[in-house]
């Protein structure tokens, strides 16, 4: 654990001078939180029949998601359930930005060869850059849900802030984000470990975020409702994938190939 840690703090000590990193870890959950808090924001006060009509595409399918809510909090809780997807995007993005400069960013800076010489297993190896990687992801991703569930209290009430501790958030920001994270820093180490570019890497691994898009879409335009059912099924599956990801990783990442390529 010792070796993961200094691996860990040394990751950090350089991947924090990318100004884009600084950026997906500080910015990108601020944002995230406050969207859909300027949503709910234009909701206060309004007419409840004329906030139903121009957003009656994404309350159609939800309705039964309330509980004990009436009215425009019931509609405040619909519009913001929408936004979940966002914060299972923060712990895809975030990691992926650091995860792959993992590798190749060693290459750049010439630490590569030392690194692969000093006497840390492969396995050690891969876990403190992957939780080097995971670990800003998932306190950003909570730091966001944070301001999020607080600014959602202020603006419209206790109760529909309260429904932000549901079943379904509560797998959302707990189990599916950080198995998303995951799974987008297997892909990042994987491709960082066999192309010549952080770049090249970043933009092969951010792949990831189009199956998250394409359920944020979904939702935008009624085609598709996240309930917990739904949820649990998207966990149990990235469970999986997230083994065999793990488990690529170590096969394809040989300290010898990777020398000799970029010597």
């Amino acid at each position: 654990m010792k070796k993961i840690g200094v691996l860990i703090s040394k990751e950090w000590a350089e991947v924090f001078r990318n100004k884009l990193v600084i950026f997906s870890v500080v910015f990108m959950p601020l944002v995230f939180a406050l969207i859909p808090l300027g949503l709910l924001y234009t909701t206060v006060g309004a007419d409840l029949s004329a906030v139903q009509s121009e957003f009656g595409p994404l309350l159609a399918a939800l309705e039964t998601a309330c509980g004990p809510l009436e009215g425009l909090q019931c509609t405040q809780l619909i519009l913001l359930q929408q936004f979940l997807v966002l914060f299972l995007l923060m712990p895809a993005i975030i990691p992926i930005t650091i995860a792959s400069y993992s590798i190749v960013g060693e290459k750049t800076t010439r630490t590569l060869e030392p690194l692969l010489a000093t006497p840390i297993t492969t396995a050690e190896l891969l876990t403190g850059k992957a939780l080097a990687a995971a670990l800003p992801a998932l306190f950003a991703s909570l730091a966001s849900f944070t301001i999020f569930a607080i600014g959602t209290s202020v603006i419209a009430g206790g109760p529909v802030a309260t429904r932000l501790l549901s079943p379904l958030w509560l797998l959302g920001i707990f189990v599916v984000g950080p198995l998303v994270s995951v799974t987008g820093v297997s892909l990042a180490i994987m491709i960082s470990s066999r192309v010549n570019d952080p770049r090249a890497a970043e933009q092969l691994a951010a792949l990831l975020i189009l199956p998250v898009m394409a359920l944020f879409l979904g939702q935008m335009f009624g085609a598709v409702a996240l309930n917990q059912s739904l949820m649990l099924s998207i966990a149990g599956a990235l469970v999986f994938i997230d083994l065999a990801l793990l488990y690529f990783a170590v096969r394809l990442f040989q300290r010898e190939t990777i020398l000799t390529r970029w010597r």
